[in-house]
């Protein structure tokens, strides 16, 4: 067959449309029957276009390779002419491309039964072509029965013209095509870095949605049982209401003794604050009657009475005897002054001698009774930080006196007293 040998030689016309030769057309016979003409029937300068555009190419070689029991090695082109050549005689291969045709365009065949002359035909002709629905059309059209040689050239024509013109739009649609897709790429990438970001984007927030989600449940939870508690515990008050007799009652009393004391807190801190007034008037009556009021009569030398006033300074005297520490205390009351006592380290500790004289505004030490150590501590004391300080030898009450009066008149004692300033 021409299909697997092919004739080295190309022939002078395009293959997709062979110029009609005179010689092999049809006789023009005017047809009045309603059988329709089978391909090996038809013109041979019909094949070329009928077999192109009414039979794909893959339905052609699956159509040839079963005809031949085998696989063709022929290219497109080669099985294309083979085809064609086998269509003008009847053959196997002719019958399956007539079996193939007759199935695939059913549709159109029926539609051109209407036709009943050939100006018909050549008008459903034409408006198929204007629709570009041409394949079918055209195998319908070519094996009607009223479609003769004139009409069958006509159509080889205008699928010729139509041919061109959809090449040529073909070339335009591949130039838009190729742009398209070009486009189509830029957007592409740009849709893949889009679909990169929405994909963070949603995963963050798809783990925020989680962690919220969870810290939902986790305060729904701690809410249901903080209700549960609350319920509990509302269960457990109501027992213990019930459970407690003429509970109104001791809550009434209850309430009224807390009114009761907090009236009596406050009558407290009204009496208090009344009695440091009442203190602070009759200190000021008393310093006003009495405040050093101390007169003494120094008889030798012949010195009038002599005011003390000691404003409620501490007066500390160190040693004496203690028989006489009452008396020594109203001497030192009586002229408005503390009265503050140390042995000096006969019985009271002598480490506790520093706060004292520390604590003090005015020392009288008696030299006749008290310690040798207890003398020096405070004579150095009184020296060092100039404390006033009157040493009497004699421990009695008079000496304490006149040691109080030598304070009030700034000057040394006469006979047994001995007065320290600060040098």
């Amino acid at each position: 067959m021409p299909i697997t040998q092919p004739d080295p030689k190309p022939r002078s016309v395009p293959s997709s449309y062979p110029e009609p030769c005179p010689d092999t057309h049809m006789p023009p016979t005017a047809s009045t029957g309603s059988r329709r003409k089978r391909i090996w029937e038809l013109g041979t300068h019909c094949h070329c276009p009928l077999v192109g555009v009414s039979l794909p190419m893959e339905m052609l070689r699956r159509l040839v390779n079963k005809s031949l029991g085998a696989n063709a090695v022929a290219n497109d082109y080669e099985v294309h002419a083979g085809a064609v050549s086998e269509a003008a005689r009847r053959c196997k291969l002719s019958e399956l491309m007539q079996s193939e045709l007759e199935a695939r365009y059913v549709r159109e065949i029926h539609a051109f039964k209407a036709a009943k002359s050939s100006l018909a035909v050549a008008e459903m002709w034409v408006s198929y072509l204007k629709a570009g629905d041409i394949a079918g059309a055209f195998w319908a059209a070519l094996t009607h029965p009223r479609c003769d040689a004139a009409l069958q050239d006509a159509m080889c024509k205008d699928l010729h013209m139509f041919q061109h013109q959809a090449g040529a739009g073909v070339r335009l649609e591949i130039a838009r095509f190729n742009a398209l897709a070009e486009e189509n790429a830029v957007l592409g990438r740009e849709l893949g870095k889009v679909q990169e970001r929405i994909s963070r984007v949603m995963a963050q927030k798809t783990a925020d949605i989680d962690r919220l989600q969870a810290e939902l449940l986790q305060v729904r939870a701690e809410s249901i049982a903080k209700d549960s508690r609350l319920a509990f515990l509302a269960q457990d008050l109501e027992s213990l209401q019930a459970s407690i007799p003429q509970l109104e009652d001791k809550q009434k009393l209850h309430k009224r003794v807390e009114q009761m004391a907090q009236r009596q807190l406050e009558l407290e801190a009204q009496n208090s604050d009344l009695r440091r007034r009442l203190l602070a008037s009759e200190r000021t009556a008393v310093e006003r009657a009495s405040v050093g009021r101390l007169s003494l009569d120094v008889s030798t030398n012949d010195e009038p009475s002599v005011v003390v006033e000691l404003h409620q300074k501490v007066v500390l005297c160190v040693g004496g005897r203690s028989g006489n520490i009452s008396n020594y205390r109203d001497v030192v009351e009586r002229v408005g002054g503390r009265f503050a006592h140390h042995d000096g380290g006969v019985e009271d500790n002598a480490s506790v001698l520093d706060a004292n004289l520390a604590a003090a505004d005015l020392v009288i030490c008696q030299t006749g009774c008290i310690s040798h150590n207890a003398y020096w501590r405070v004579k150095d004391f009184c020296k060092r930080t100039g404390k006033r300080c009157v040493f009497v030898e004699n421990p009695s009450a008079s000496s304490l006196e006149r040691g109080l009066v030598q304070i009030a008149l700034n000057k040394p004692a006469a006979g047994s007293l001995i007065t320290e300033t600060n040098k």
